[in-house]
C-alpha cells in the first residue's frame, strides 16, 4: 500500500481550509484517510499551520510521499530537515544531540526571518497609512484655503454692499435735508 501525505479540503467556496492527512494513495482526496497529521489555513496572513510534528516525522520516515504543497509546508515547519538530520544520525555522521542543536539553530533562524518579515510588513503598512494621511491633510488644507477665500470674498462683498447702502442712505438723507433747508430758507425771507 502506497501512503501519501496530502491535503483534505474543508470549508466553503472561496474560504477553504485543509487537513493534512496520511492516506492510501488510491483513496479520493476528501475520502478515507489513515491519520490526521495537522491543519493548514491559507486564508490568514501568514498562513496558519498546526501540525503534529512527531506524527508527521513518523509518516515521512516510514516512506509516505508528501504532495508538493504538503512538502513545502513540512519543509517550512522543519519536518523534512529533521528527517535529513535523523538520517545523518543513523549513518553516524553526528550524534543525536548535535542533530537537535542544529535543528534548534535552524528553528531560531526561521523565527527571526518570520519576525523580520512581519516587522517589515507592519512598517510598510504604517508608511502607506502615513502617506495617505499626509495626502489627506494636503487636500483638506487646499479645501480650507478655498473656503477661506470664498468667505473673504463674501465678507468683502457684504462690506461693499453695506458701504454702498450706507452711502446711498447718506445721499438720500442729504437730498431730503436739502429740499427741507430750501423750504425753510424762503420762509425766512
Amino acid at each position: 500500500m502506497a501512503t501519501r501525505i496530502r491535503l483534505q479540503r474543508h470549508g466553503h467556496k472561496g474560504y477553504a481550509f485543509y487537513s493534512i492527512v496520511a492516506a492510501d494513495s488510491r483513496a479520493p482526496r476528501d475520502g478515507r484517510f489513515i491519520e490526521k497529521v495537522g491543519t493548514y489555513n491559507p486564508n490568514t496572513n501568514p498562513a496558519t499551520v498546526d501540525i503534529n510534528f512527531d506524527r508527521a516525522l513518523y509518516w515521512v520516515e516510514c516512506g509516505a510521499q508528501p504532495t508538493d504543497t504538503v512538502r513545502n509546508i513540512l519543509s517550512r515547519e522543519g519536518v523534512m530537515l529533521m528527517k535529513h538530520l535523523n538520517g545523518g544520525v543513523r549513518k553516524g555522521a553526528f550524534s543525536a544531540e548535535e542533530a537537535q542543536k542544529r535543528f534548534e539553530a535552524w528553528k531560531a533562524q526561521q523565527s527571526t526571518k518570520i519576525t523580520a518579515v512581519k516587522n517589515k510588513e507592519a512598517a510598510d503598512k504604517k508608511a502607506v497609512l502615513s502617506a495617505r494621511l499626509e495626502a489627506e491633510k494636503k487636500v483638506n488644507a487646499a479645501k480650507a484655503e478655498k473656503v477661506a477665500e470664498k468667505k473673504a470674498a463674501e465678507a468683502q462683498a457684504k462690506a461693499e454692499a453695506e458701504a454702498a447702502a450706507a452711502a446711498e442712505a447718506a445721499a438720500q438723507a442729504a437730498t431730503e435735508e436739502a429740499p427741507a433747508a430750501e423750504a425753510e430758507a424762503p420762509a425766512e425771507a
